[in-house]
């Protein structure tokens, strides 16, 4: 082997095929594959790396340097598991952690990643190998100290690092800085060095308010470590996906390299997730391979560029590769491969760079200072963010193993001016104070409104503004009313939209507004709209169907709504966390444009914010002059909802816990009714299609007056063998088409006497009329592929 290398030192290569033994025995292709660590061997190969460089076969960790960091526990559990004994309920104890799988090479593969990743380090740190690059599986960063998590079984490079500190003290490494630029944060990692000066743990990483993976709040700014390790924990936790290489190199010379240069390590240790890559499956960031040799090379300024990149996540075979490809090649000191960056920073990453920096004050003097003013004037110059869809999946593509880096770069950068140039529109956006509560602007104009496919004619005034916070400033002096319904009719639950958090029974919380002021006025009206509950799922509250509200109006029915007086930015924010959409702050969805183009059609589906649930925004009317507006599905959705394609759903007791204390509370519903319904919900759905009609209910208990509150439907909730099927189908299909409400009333306490009678549980039927002749048969509901939830 050639060990020729950089110039200080020659460059350590450890991989092993028998690595490749893990994966995961179930017939559905896992992101964390064998063929990661095989398709950057290959590329490494194909560039003639391996022999430029000290490669070394791996080798198993010992169970007492394991041990250092985990349990004795789980080093016997990790290193059983892949028995004999095992085979057969080996699937079902995997089931039993987070994002875990074991099958007969796991327990082979995790003492050999952890053993070559302590081995390259303890030469690095001996003057050995200049610097390493463990290509490893399976990952480390989430292990922890008692149990496998997140793809990972032990934390790889905590137990380096506890090996050199605590087992090695001759080679003087007594300072050691962990970097884990995994676009997932490092919960294992941070837990083990929690109180350790001599590590200083810093990660950058997907955050998004605690909802990305792992979850929680152990990634937050404000963890910084507890007891002698106060200040030693730093977390950059992104509020959002697509942040690219701008947005890293921002972090690093306004954060990460000071605090190196202060902290003065003896070695280097990367946590290299390549999962915040272009086009990864799992991250939803745009770093590009020149964008991690840029970070490496200036890693490389420290500990006389001891440094070793031990392998973590990355899942888009193709960016993989290229990216440790050339980090490799820094590392040795090559050409820096081309490139450059043409986008600033998000506004966003400039205002993380600003709190963590404040937060750090008081561990590290070196961030009393104030950004650099040439920082400052980028602050306004930050480049419009991507509205990022996290409906069905966190990546910003579907990109596979074939995907082509080049073309990926190309098509964010068309994004960006595509972008660049729709936010000018709003730009030129500046208030008309003395007319600003009534949302009118000053002159007239033409603007392109993004989601419309015309011109439209609108008011807009003639100064433009400069900064891109223009849009909040200006937006926060508007007022409008939010027409909300379901769950939101409660206060307490709506206001984790403004002030952010989660109320009980929701389970992830709100980011919140960037106004968190509370609204100005709360009322309660009805419009003439039919409610329903559709899906089957969501993220924000488990099983059950969530409200929506038919985007046309009927004069036969009737839906309760309460009035919050907000601000059109918190509507925008509103809209945003609605349909689980995030951004960098400065591109506004609905401006003064948009409302008038709503007040004239009624209806606008945002183009943007297509992948959620809630793109609709809807005008209800006016009130105190001004606009009511809401959001809801698009008719191609009720379309979808008749058909079948989409499944209506009764909702979960969480959900419709918050929808009857909100009814209560407003004091459209008493005490006594909302004790008698508490145990069911109106949400009796249609469903049309061709000549027939496909009423699908439930046999639920209600109170006449809790019925007629909610909606035209009605649920019955009775024994199957005691009713008159054919009575109860001709008694829906005339209650769901008539809107008297004596006679809704009337048979609404008759459906409530029923339940007294019969107390079985509740049967969900559906059942088919024919047009002509009223006939009707009972059909099972049919199986139905749920999306994955984005309310």
């Amino acid at each position: 082997m050639d060990s020729c290398g950089g110039k200080k030192g020659p460059v350590g290569l450890a991989y092993d095929e028998r690595m490749c033994a893990h994966f995961d025995p179930r017939e559905d292709p896992h992101p964390e594959d064998p063929q990661r660590i095989k398709a950057i061997w290959e590329m490494l190969q194909s560039e003639g790396i391996p022999e430029r460089c000290v490669v070394m076969k791996a080798k198993s960790a010992d169970e007492k340097n394991i041990a250092l960091v985990h349990s004795q526990k789980h080093v016997d559990f990790i290193k059983t598991i892949s028995s004999k004994g095992f085979d057969a309920r080996r699937g079902k104890i995997a089931s039993r952690f987070n994002s875990i799988y074991f099958n007969k090479g796991s327990s082979e593969a995790a003492f050999l990643a952890a053993g070559s990743v302590l081995e390259v380090t303890e030469k690095v740190a001996k003057g050995e190998l200049g610097a390493a690059v463990a290509i490893v599986r399976p990952p480390g960063h989430h292990a922890e100290h008692n149990e496998p998590m997140g793809f990972c079984l032990f934390n790889n490079v905590a137990i380096a690092a506890n090996f050199l500190v605590n087992e090695k003290p001759e080679l003087g490494i007594k300072k050691i800085l962990i970097v884990d630029w995994d676009v997932h944060h490092g919960n294992g990692t941070q837990k083990m060095f929690w109180n350790d000066p001599r590590v200083l743990y810093f990660s950058v990483h997907r955050y998004d308010n605690g909802s990305f993976y792992p979850g929680g709040d152990d990634g937050a700014y404000n963890k910084v470590g507890e007891g002698l390790g106060t200040g030693y924990n730093v977390n950059v936790p992104w509020e959002h996906g697509r942040c690219g290489d701008a947005d890293y190199l921002a972090v690093w010379d306004n954060i990460l390299i000071p605090l190196a240069k202060s902290f003065d390590p003896d070695l280097v240790l990367i946590s290299a997730g390549f999962d915040a890559a272009i086009g990864d499956p799992l991250g939803g960031c745009r770093v590009t391979p020149y964008g991690y040799s840029i970070m490496t090379k200036k890693l490389m300024d420290f500990a006389s560029g001891k440094i070793v990149l031990a392998l973590e996540g990355g899942y888009n075979l193709n960016s993989l590769a290229k990216s440790v490809l050339a980090c490799v090649k820094v590392l040795l000191e090559d050409k820096p491969i081309d490139g450059s960056f043409e986008a600033y920073p998000f506004e966003s990453t400039w205002r993380i760079i600003k709190a963590v920096r404040q937060e750090l004050r008081r561990f590290w003097p070196i961030f009393s200072e104030e950004l650099p003013q040439a920082q400052l004037i980028n602050i306004n110059s930050a480049r419009v963010p991507e509205l990022i869809s996290a409906s069905s999946s966190e990546s910003d593509s579907e990109d596979n193993a074939e995907s082509d880096i080049t073309k990926d770069i190309s098509q964010a950068k068309t994004a960006d001016t595509h972008h660049a140039n729709v936010f000018l529109a709003f730009s030129k956006l500046e208030i008309d104070e003395t007319k600003c509560n009534k949302g009118v602007a000053s002159n007239n104009s033409q603007t392109f409104v993004p989601g419309i496919s015309a011109e439209v004619t609108v008011p807009l005034p003639a100064q433009i503004a400069e900064t891109t916070s223009s849009w909040r400033s200006a937006f926060s002096k508007v007022d409008v009313w939010y027409a909300s319904y379901g769950s939101n009719m409660w206060k307490p639950r709506f206001l984790c939209y403004i002030e952010g958090g989660q109320v009980q029974d929701m389970q992830r919380p709100c980011v919140g507004s960037n106004d968190r002021r509370p609204p100005k006025n709360v009322m309660w009206t009805t419009v003439p709209h039919r409610l329903f509950f559709g899906h089957s799922r969501t993220s924000t509250w488990g099983a059950g169907g969530v409200a929506f509200l038919h985007p046309e109006s009927n004069s036969n029915n009737k839906a309760h709504i309460c009035l919050y007086k907000i601000t059109l930015e918190q509507f925008n924010d509103v809209l945003f966390q609605e349909n689980r959409a995030t951004y960098g702050g400065n591109l506004p969805v609905v401006d003064l444009a948009l409302v008038d183009y709503v007040a004239a059609n009624k209806s606008v589906a945002l183009q943007p914010l297509k992948e959620g649930w809630y793109h609709n925004v809807i005008f209800l009317g006016v009130q105190d002059d001004l606009p009511i507006l809401s959001m809801t599905c698009p008719m191609s959705d009720i379309d979808r909802f008749k058909s079948g394609v989409l499944p209506l759903s009764l909702p979960g007791a969480g959900y419709k816990s918050c929808l009857i204390r909100g009814l209560v509370e407003g004091k459209e519903l008493c005490q006594e009714d909302a004790a008698s319904s508490t145990s069911s919900i109106s949400s009796a759905t249609f469903a049309h299609s061709g000549s027939s009609y496909n009423i699908a209910f439930s046999l639920f208990a209600f109170s006449a007056s809790f019925l007629r509150k909610i909606s035209a439907s009605v649920f019955f909730r009775c024994s199957k063998s005691f009713c008159n099927f054919r009575s109860i189908t001709l008694l829906s299909r005339f209650l769901t088409n008539s809107a008297n409400p004596r006679i809704i009333s009337l048979y609404s306490l008759l459906a409530f006497l029923l339940n007294l009678l019969f107390s079985s549980s509740a049967i969900r039927l559906s059942f088919r009329f024919g047009a002509a002749d009223g006939r009707y048969s009972s059909t099972q509901e049919k199986s139905r592929t749920v999306e994955k939830p984005n309310q």
